[in-house]
């Protein structure tokens, strides 16, 4: 696609138009309240989050999409010709976070599809009527790139569903029936989660005021509460959520925190309970003795003591390995590329998937040197080009011993990569 068309997720002048595939903020970087670049399209709950987000916005410039298997069109005119473009996009639920969508792009130069970020579970059956317009769009419009989150691209991750998680957090609450609760949330997101909790404990949900305001504008108005004394479960600000804030609260009250998250977002786990899975299963003493080895195995893989009163719950709004794999080989694009190049875990889906698009030689693994502290192995992986005929004969001399001087040479390769890399975002 030419330059100066559209922009996905990118906010600066010289686009004709700009597609927001979700609100959150690492997605909006450049956005603000006084920004009049041109048309921006999103979904309806999107939306209606900008009052809140971006009070001031000029509402007038937004569009707002339908999710439906109808095909919108766009006029544009080529920025290098002058020539009339006639731009067609649709609009699919992406399961992520609420008004969360990703979009197929088709005309002249093709048809690109660009997930933002995505959590299609496989035998979710919300996920199935996406799953059905997106699989009559594709039998049309065979995509040329697919753009993919590809935040767990990587074989290290496996989740539970997301509702199995919230079940484990559920029990992990009703271990614990003398203890305050606190679990790390984003300022949008894991909506589903509390709701979850709220229904299958039956009690209200602390959350901070800016986030009772989002709550009240996705509609949910009687779960959720910024009254302390009516709940001993609160969802407190992820950046606010740490060992110190936990040890301050547990010198007033028994107090455990909970982060739902994919990433091992700490680095030491803490040695301290070897009986953990025992005790959240006997939360719910009714179970079957088969039920409950079966709990125990999964438990055992998605939940993680990392201090004495804080644990890590593998409830994700990303799809990990197994669902990018089902994802990719639905769409069966002609080629990809990653959006997200900037995580530890990053890796380029062609080094896993390229056999999809016919690429006979992967992409090249570049492991990174491991820390002492990390229970995993962090990987990046360079984005292949038949034209980079020099990181052969470099690695070559590194092994040979060229000592600290080419090992630096090597770092700042990565870094021009990257850079390299960053630019995706935009469809052109």
């Amino acid at each position: 696609m030419e330059s100066g068309l559209i922009s996905v997720d990118r906010w600066k002048s010289g686009s004709q138009a700009y597609f927001l595939t979700h609100m959150h903020s690492d997605h909006t970087r450049g956005l603000s309240a006084g920004w009049s670049h041109g048309p921006l399209f999103c979904s309806r709950t999107t939306a209606s989050l900008f009052p809140s987000r971006f009070p001031g916005f000029d509402l007038s410039l937004l569009r707002v999409l339908p999710l439906s298997s109808s095909w919108q069109s766009l006029s544009l005119r080529s920025p290098s010709s002058g020539s009339p473009l006639l731009l067609h996009f649709i609009a699919i639920h992406a399961h992520h976070c609420p008004g969360s969508v990703m979009f197929i792009f088709r005309g002249d130069f093709g048809c690109f599809l660009y997930t933002g970020d995505f959590r299609w579970e496989c035998d979710d059956a919300a996920v199935e009527e996406a799953r059905t317009t997106l699989l009559a769009a594709v039998n049309d419009f065979p995509v040329d790139i697919l753009y993919l989150d590809n935040t767990y691209c990587n074989p290290i991750y496996s989740f539970p569903s997301r509702l199995l998680a919230a079940n484990l957090i559920a029990h992990l609450i009703l271990s614990h029936p003398s203890h305050d609760i606190v679990i790390g949330v984003d300022s949008l997101g894991k909506e589903d989660l509390l709701l979850h909790l709220s229904r299958t404990l039956n009690i209200k949900i602390w959350v901070w005021p800016e986030r009772l305001r989002t709550m009240h504008l996705l509609g949910f108005q009687d779960v959720f509460t910024t009254d302390t004394s009516l709940t001993r479960v609160r969802a407190v600000p992820r950046y606010s959520f740490s060992i110190q804030t936990l040890e301050g609260l547990n010198l007033m009250c028994p107090t455990i925190g909970i982060m739902p998250s994919g990433l091992p977002w700490l680095k030491t786990p803490f040695k301290g309970d070897a009986n953990l899975s025992a005790s959240l299963l006997t939360a719910n003493n009714g179970r079957k003795p088969a039920a409950q080895q079966r709990e125990l195995l999964l438990l055992q893989g998605a939940v993680h003591m990392f201090h004495e009163n804080m644990y890590s719950v593998n409830y994700s709004d990303h799809s990990c390995y197994d669902e990018i794999g089902e994802f990719i080989n639905l769409v069966k694009p002609k080629s990809m590329k990653g959006i997200v190049v900037s995580s530890s875990c990053y890796v380029d889906p062609l080094y896993y998937f390229g056999r999809v698009c016919g690429v006979s030689q992967p992409p090249e693994l570049l492991l990174l040197r491991p820390d002492s502290r990390e229970q995993f192995r962090a990987v990046r992986i360079k984005s292949y080009s038949t034209k980079d005929e020099t990181i052969n004969s470099k690695k070559e001399k590194w092994r040979k011993g060229d000592g600290h001087s080419s090992l630096r040479r090597n770092k700042k390769k990565r870094a021009r990569i990257q850079v390299k890399c960053a630019k995706i975002a935009e469809v052109d």
